[in-house]
């Protein structure tokens, strides 16, 4: 009898490690340049370029397919990369960028000593990530896990101030009118302060798609966006737009604060949010602001 350990079977661990890569590969091949350009690949196509037999590589593309990673064109027969996959980089980047803000949220709810939040584009909302609770006894409530029709919003309109104006335009066609301020299943925590349906007329900032543009034209100018009483009866905001490595804005940081505190000094505030976004910004990677 031999007393030789090794097993005569895999580790159940590594059991599909092979078929593993093999999709994997096969992703990596669909969000290449070629299939990119080309709008998708054929299943011929794809096993020419892992080398793999087409019967094969038909069956793994189903697979992947079916379960969303993959999206079939059923007119073209071609595979490219599906919302599935797009959905769970998304979740992924907003996990990492919320980590790496929660210190920055911490050091600004300090130093103001009023709420500050981290900010994201959906569509036509904002999606509060996270926020940090001011520690004065009369403060601003959390909005972690709200969404808010952007164009009410200084993040919303900080979010959008680099698209161009041609995309502005869809999106304002698409979204600006949206009736809906929250998700109807969705409201921030109990705070002091009323939720508007509709602000006073000299203190809505946006009210169609040429003081939208307006708007955007300012927040590039000066860096920050601001709202005086738009959303919440006697609240003010700042935002300020953070950038990943790209350039691109991914995110919006955001201070907000009872109006008797904070109403007239807007501009020092959203100073200091731009200054903050800066500072996450080049901790993403963004080397020139």
């Amino acid at each position: 009898m031999s007393d030789d350990p090794t097993p005569s079977a895999p580790s159940s661990n590594r059991r599909n490690a092979t078929g593993l890569a093999r999709d994997i590969a096969m992703i990596e091949v669909l969000a290449g340049p070629e299939a990119l350009r080309e709008g998708g690949l054929g299943v011929l196509r794809v096993a020419e370029l892992l080398g793999r037999d087409k019967a094969t590589v038909s069956r793994a593309l189903a697979t992947l397919a079916d379960s969303g990673l993959l999206r079939r064109d059923p007119e073209r027969l071609t595979y490219s990369v599906g919302p599935r996959l797009f959905a769970l980089a998304a979740q992924t980047q907003e996990s990492a960028l919320t980590q790496r803000a929660r210190p920055v949220l911490r050091q600004m709810a300090a130093a103001t000593r009023e709420t500050t939040h981290l900010c994201v584009l959906r569509g036509g909302n904002v999606l509060t990530l996270a926020s940090e609770l001011s520690p004065q006894v009369v403060g601003t409530a959390s909005w972690a896990g709200t969404t808010t029709a952007a164009w009410r919003t200084p993040s919303g309109r900080a979010l959008l101030s680099d698209w161009d104006r041609a995309s502005v335009d869809a999106w304002y066609r698409a979204h600006g009118h949206d009736a809906a301020l929250l998700h109807p299943h969705e409201s921030p925590m109990p705070g002091t302060f009323r939720l508007l349906a509709e602000p006073e007329p000299d203190r809505l900032l946006v009210h169609d798609i040429e003081t939208l543009h307006s708007e955007l034209d300012r927040i590039r100018q000066r860096g920050y966006a601001v709202s005086d009483a738009e959303l919440e009866d006697g609240v003010v905001a700042a935002s300020a737009p953070v950038r990943d490595a790209s350039g691109q804005i991914v995110a919006a940081l955001n201070i907000s604060a009872p109006k008797s505190r904070l109403g007239g000094r807007l501009d020092e505030l959203g100073n200091y949010v731009a200054r903050c976004s800066q500072a996450l910004s080049a901790d993403l990677g963004r080397t020139s602001l």
